[in-house]
Order: C-alpha cells, then structure tokens, then sequence
C-alpha cells in the first residue's frame, strides 16, 4: 500500500543535492546605503538556490510528459492510488492552477496567487468524482503531497552565504524580513537545511511576507505593502529606511522600487538571475546595488 512516512525536511533533503552557483558575468556595483534599518530578502533564487530558478508554480516549460510522471510518482508517495493510467492528470492540475488564478483575477487581483494545497484538494476531488483515485485525504497528506510535487520539480539548496549575511545584518542592528512568492511549505526549506526556523534565524516573523496567505504575488505591490505596514507597526521603520534584496528586475526590482524601497539586485546565479532585458515595462528600473555574493549587502549597509 502507498504510503508516506518521511517528514516534510526528509522529502526536501531526498531530492535535493549540493549545488554551486553558476557565474553570471555581471559585476558587483557597491555603495554605501545610509539609515538602512531593515534588510527584506526574496527567497528562491536569492536565499535558496534553485533548479527552475523560481518556485515551481513559474515553471510552466515543463513538459507535459515530465509532469505527467511527476504527478503521479507524487500522488503516490504521499499515499494516494491513482486507478487509471489514461487520464492526463499533469494537465488537470495545471488546469485547476489557472482556474484558481482566473477566479482571483475575476476578483481584480492582477498577479494571483494560490494556495497550492487547496489546488491539490481540488485536484483530488474531480479524480475522485470520476472514481480515478483512492486514499483517505487529509489536510497532512496534501501538504505532504505539495510537497512532494515541489520537491521533485524544484530541488533546492541554500545559497552560499546565507548565515553569514543573516549574522551580519543583524550584528549591524538592522531587522530581517522576507517577501516571497511562496507556498506553505516554503518556510520548511530554513528548518531543513538550517535546523532552524525563520525566527530562531532572527527574521521578524512579522516581516516575513509569503504570498499564498494573501492571495496575490510578485510583482504586485500588494504584498510589499503589507511588509511596510508591518514594519511601521514593527519599529517605526520607513520604506526608505528598508533595502530588499531579490534576484528578479521585474518582480524584485521594480515593485520593491515602485513602495520605496532601496533595492538590491542579487546575480551571484545565472540559474535564477533574471534581468528580463527586453522587457519595456522595466525602462529605467534600475538597481540601488548590485552583489554577485549574499556577504557583499553588509558593505552596503552604512
């Protein structure tokens, strides 16, 4: 009988292997940044290296054999028996993912996000209605099986540096948050491969901002908003007195720009660095700073 024993931090750790960061070509541009009182990063790509560069909900090039495969070997690890080998269901959970962005979208949210373990349920329910599935669903086993699913399609492994910088910002007096397109199980990646979570690292947990709690994603600006608001509340602290750090022009960048904030583009990865040169909409977007290596933000920090 399927099942799935392995915890959450067993599955992340079974797929994913040591990677190295591969050269960009792009040199560091430093400076001294003043009354920087709070250090925002993004994480896949930034803090977390990444295969696909992203999470995977990005990835829509792979192909449909592929995820075909991966859906399956998923929804049987996490427990599920799958009684039909027919049925396409990688396309019906890509399809179930957009229905969920069109509903938002519907609703005026310009970049939705979902929540992938309700897509999952959702999923599962019209497999179930045509008697394609059987397993016993609770709310473990699909978050499990996200995480399953992420896992496979989205290796993972933390960027060079991470606690160093971690140490440093916080040695400099300055407080730690994020803003991530993320799923639940996004801050699990910390416990994993830090054995420790988000807090206990010294981020702000306030200040940590994960865009499937909200309902919208990077580049709106909804979710930085959130971030300042909470940062006020947090401390007093000021848009222009926060620096956010990301590896994306077009959803790190811009957005972070377009609240205030002073910004840092990270291109210490060609896997995950995106400069989305040919994109007119980023006319002008231009970096604060610019670090090829994570340790290189406290020298910006005045």
């Amino acid at each position: 009988m399927p099942s799935s024993p392995l915890k959450p931090d067993q599955i992340f750790r079974n797929f994913s292997t040591e990677m190295v960061p591969e050269p960009t070509g792009v040199k560091p541009q430093l400076k001294k940044l003043k009354g920087i009182r709070a250090v925002i990063f993004d994480v896949y790509g930034t803090l977390f290296q990444s295969a696909a560069g992203d999470i995977s909900l990005a990835k829509e090039s792979t192909s449909k054999k592929k995820r075909e495969a991966i859906v399956r070997e998923s929804l049987e690890a996490a427990g599920f028996y799958v009684l039909d080998e027919v049925t396409p269901i990688g396309e019906l959970f890509m399809d179930t993912i957009h229905a969920e962005q069109d509903i938002r979208r519907d609703q005026g949210m310009k970049y939705p996000e979902v929540d992938i373990v309700g897509v999952w349920e959702d999923l599962i329910g019209q497999l179930e209605a045509y008697e394609l599935i059987r397993g016993k669903v609770t709310r473990t086993k699909l978050e499990l099986l996200a995480i399953h699913y992420e896992a496979r399609v989205n290796p993972v492994y933390p960027m060079p540096g991470v606690l160093d910088i971690v140490e440093s910002v916080l040695d400099k007096g300055a407080s730690l948050g994020i803003i991530s397109n993320a799923q639940k199980f996004t801050p699990l990646l910390f416990d994993t491969f830090f054995d420790d979570n988000v807090g206990d690292l010294g981020f702000e947990e306030i200040a940590c901002i994960w865009s499937y709690e909200h309902g919208t994603a990077k580049p709106g600006t909804e979710i930085y908003n959130i971030c300042i608001d909470r940062l006020q509340a947090l401390d007093g602290i000021a848009p222009k007195e926060v620096l956010y750090v990301g590896n994306d022009r077009r959803n790190d960048i811009w957005p972070a720009q377009e609240v205030g904030f002073n910004t840092a583009l990270f291109a210490g990865d060609k896997r995950s660095l995106r400069l989305r040169e040919g994109d007119e909409e980023l006319n002008g977007v231009k970096p604060d700073v610019v670090v090829t290596e994570l340790e290189q933000i406290a020298e910006c920090l005045a």
